[in-house]
Parts: structure tokens; C-alpha cells; sequence
């Protein structure tokens, strides 16, 4: 998952390729995106913030975007939970067709 502002996913489509940078090992892995979200992080929060002061400010949301990892990648394995990553979607690419989503 990585949380994007929601005005960078104007353009990102499911299928799209992504370059993820692993910053503590300095590798690089390849992905697609796999999913768009339904909603912002902060719907899915457990206790939702209330700022009931009668101003409105409008607040850039960040929404949880799923990338999946192409498989037979060796260094995917060095992945942890927490871990820094960047990532960078092509979104001049077309989305991959479904066979070639699955590793087919």
C-alpha cells in the first residue's frame, strides 16, 4: 500500500506499471498498480476526527494505493513491514493486460 495524495491519481489507472525504490537496500523492484480505493484513509479511521468550529478548510486527503509486486523478483524477498520505499507510477503507460497482471 502506499498513500497518495489524491490530486496525484488523476491520471493512475489499475495495471499501470510502478518503480518501487527500497530505500535501507537501494534496490529497485518492479509492480503494478492493482487497485484504486474506495474511500480516503481517514473514512476507514476507527475514531473519526470532528472539527466542529464552523470553518470549512478543505484538506488534501491521501488515499491507500494497492501495488502489487511482479513476482520472480529475488530481491522482493528482503522486504519488511515499515520499511522506506518510493514509488513512481508510468502513467503515460496503458494498463497491462489481465494475463500479464497475473504473472501468465
Amino acid at each position: 500500500m502506499a498513500n497518495y495524495r489524491e490530486i496525484a491519481l488523476r491520471d493512475v489507472r489499475p495495471g499501470q506499471p510502478v518503480s518501487v525504490h527500497v530505500d535501507a537496500y537501494g534496490i529497485d523492484l518492479r509492480g503494478v498498480v492493482d487497485a484504486l480505493p474506495p474511500a480516503s484513509g481517514a473514512t476507514f479511521d476507527a475514531i473519526a476526527s470532528d472539527n466542529a468550529t464552523g470553518n470549512f478548510t478543505k484538506i488534501v486527503q491521501r488515499l491507500p494505493l494497492r501495488i502489487r509486486l511482479l513476482p520472480h523478483q529475488a530481491s522482493a524477498k528482503l522486504l519488511q513491514v515499515g520499511l522506506s520505499v518510493e514509488t513512481s507510477i508510468d502513467t503515460t503507460s496503458s494498463a497491462v493486460p489481465d494475463t500479464a497482471q497475473q504473472g501468465n
